[in-house]
């Protein structure tokens, strides 16, 4: 089983690009099912924008069916209840793909599959899923998932909603009040989070909606974006709910809810990936097609620099979820093959992967944000009317920051659960850390090394920006120990070191491989990306590690990790960044789309 990678490692070991998989590795099924999703949003979904912006409801929901229909709903639930069954990777790739059009029909269906489906898929009991399951696969009944309270935000274990055993033991009654509540206007069938008499932990029931039995809405929230998402607060008032429908055992609903939580980041951030395209796309072809000095916008520095960039997250993006995604699938099958359920094993995978879940969450949804700011740039004063799709895009993008856990969470989680690995033995964070404090007393070496292979200086790079956030984190650990939590803005500091750490490697990584396959000079834009997205990333390192190291430590350490941080993020040979994003920029204006 140590052969396969393990959630975190990538920290600590060394991953070769035949190990990763990238977007360039979709099977034929895998792009058969990526070309009909393609089609039903630009039939269904793009020419209706102007629909889910007046705030359509009953659009969202007609459109929900008809992915039900095309089975949409069904790609992750197993074939026994109605599913396809389909793999890790195919799930993340239709939800990628279905997304990328509006938030308000991406929101309905992230909330429908994932939270509002998969906590039966992957705690009910087999008269559970039998009797829930195949409708919410085929679209016949929607999902919503009532974990949110006015007092319970990102405290989700807060919440005061009560379920209080009937006296003949037959039912609960559950009372009290849900808000942000996606999809509450036309779900069947809720996933509520309740605490019983008083629990440490909440408990969670599958209650279904019948306004008859104590269950009251308020009307549609008006929110910023996604707004032909149904979105409302929901009143339960002693709602009778059978003992059966008991989800998991008594007080298991946070874990419940933190595990759908893990598996809701990948997927949202597969939902911010099509989001970029379409938009880098549609400011390509408006930069194309807009005239100013009698030349057309895209020719011009200050645009292309902005093309670059957005194009390159949005590769950087694909890069790291697809990696973390065939991880995924790969822990899952391997739990299976070893005589696990596939609800163990579904579970059990993801949950190995939590931390690169909170990695990706964060970096991508912050990516999807920028992206549509720049887009909006682009297209000038346009870019603000609601004629053109950039301002829906990009209030539509400020949710992905909040939802699934707030980015500051996801900060402190992934570094966090990184810590808790350590001490549990399952990452060695503690050996490599002593040996980065060993290596800053040595002299180091002044030979110039032979980069002649394509990103062996960038591997080199990767590999040195890991030992400065080992330097940064081990020193931390040593001076807080187990306090480490309550000081946050370090954490925060650590989580972004990490989290570029990991993108960065995965967009080296991806594009070595491509090159492998294609040769370095058809996929020359590919290399200018991984480079141009390292550079970023070193300065980002560079810049939190500093902030870090002064903070907390003085006198010779301080001296001493501030050199050694210099050296984690010194190139022997600087990269032509405005060459770089030339390179990439050509390309995309050639082709007036992005087209990697």
């Amino acid at each position: 089983m140590e052969n396969i990678t393990r959630g975190g490692q990538f920290l600590v070991k060394e991953t070769k690009c035949e190990n990763v998989f990238t977007p360039e590795d979709f099977s034929e099924e895998q792009i058969m099912m990526r070309d009909s999703v393609k089609e039903f949003v630009d039939k269904e979904i793009w020419p209706n924008k102007d629909r889910f912006e007046k705030k359509d409801y009953a659009f969202t929901e007609e459109v929900m069916r008809k992915a039900g229909e095309m089975g949409f709903l069904s790609v992750a639930v197993p074939e026994s209840y109605g599913g396809m069954g389909m793999g890790f990777v195919d799930t993340c790739l239709v939800c990628d793909y279905i997304s990328g059009a509006t938030g308000s029909f991406s929101t309905a269906f992230g909330a429908h599959t994932g939270i509002g489906t998969m906590p039966i898929t992957l705690y009910g009991t087999e008269e559970q899923k039998q009797k829930y399951v195949p409708k919410l696969a085929s679209g016949e009944w929607f999902g919503a998932y009532c974990l949110t309270e006015p007092g319970a935000g990102s405290d989700a274990n807060s919440g005061k909603t009560k379920a209080v055993l009937s006296a003949d033991g037959t039912h609960y009654n559950i009372t009290g009040q849900k808000m942000w509540i996606s999809n509450a206007g036309f779900c069947s069938v809720f996933i509520v989070f309740a605490r019983i008499e008083d629990d440490k932990n909440i408990t969670g029931f599958i209650v279904e909606n019948d306004l008859s039995n104590g269950i009251t809405m308020n009307e549609e929230e008006h929110k910023l974006g996604i707004r032909a998402s149904s979105t409302r607060q929901v009143f339960f008032s002693d709602t009778k709910v059978p003992v059966e429908n008991m989800l998991a055992a008594r007080g298991e609903g946070f874990k419940i809810a933190m595990n759908a939580l893990n598996v809701g980041r990948i997927k949202l951030a597969a939902a911010c990936l099509d989001a970029q395209r379409r938009v880098t796309s549609n400011a390509i072809n408006y930069a194309n097609e807009r005239i100013q000095f009698n030349t057309p916008i895209a020719q011009f520095g200050a645009i292309r620099y902005k093309l670059a960039e957005m194009a390159t997250s949005a590769y950087a993006g694909e890069s790291a979820t697809y990696r973390a995604a065939k991880d995924i699938e790969n822990r899952i099958k391997l739990r299976e093959a070893e005589g696990a359920t596939h609800q163990e094993a579904e579970l059990k995978g993801v949950e190995e992967f939590a931390i690169e879940c909170s990695i990706l969450k964060v970096a991508v949804s912050e990516d999807v944000q920028n992206c549509a700011d720049e887009g909006i740039q682009i297209y000038g004063g346009m870019g603000f009317s609601e004629d053109t799709p950039m301002e829906s895009a990009w209030r539509d993008a400020r949710i992905a920051r909040i939802y699934e856990g707030t980015n500051e969470i996801n900060r402190m989680l992934s570094v966090g659960m990184l810590i808790k690995k350590a001490m549990k033995g399952h990452v060695d964070l503690l050996g490599p850390a002593m040996k980065v404090q060993e290596d800053l007393m040595g002299i180091p070496s002044f030979d110039t090394p032979d980069y002649s292979e394509l990103f062996s200086e960038e591997k080199e790079m990767v590999g040195k920006l890991k030992k400065a956030f080992l330097m940064v984190a081990g020193a931390a650990v040593q001076k807080y120990g187990m306090d480490l939590d309550a000081h946050q803005q370090l954490l925060m500091a650590a989580a972004d070191m990490l989290i570029e750490i990991y993108v960065a490697e995965s967009t080296v990584l991806r594009t070595e491989k491509l090159a492998k396959k294609v040769g370095e000079d058809k996929a020359k834009e590919q290399i200018a990306m991984a480079k141009l997205y390292l550079y970023k990333a070193v300065d980002v390192v560079s810049q939190k590690g500093k902030e870090s190291i002064i903070s907390f430590a003085e006198g010779d350490e301080q001296r001493m990790m501030l050199m050694g941080l210099r050296r984690f993020t010194k190139y022997t040979n600087m990269p032509n960044i405005v060459g770089l994003r030339e390179t990439i920029t050509t390309k995309l204006v050639a082709e007036n789309s992005y087209c990697f």
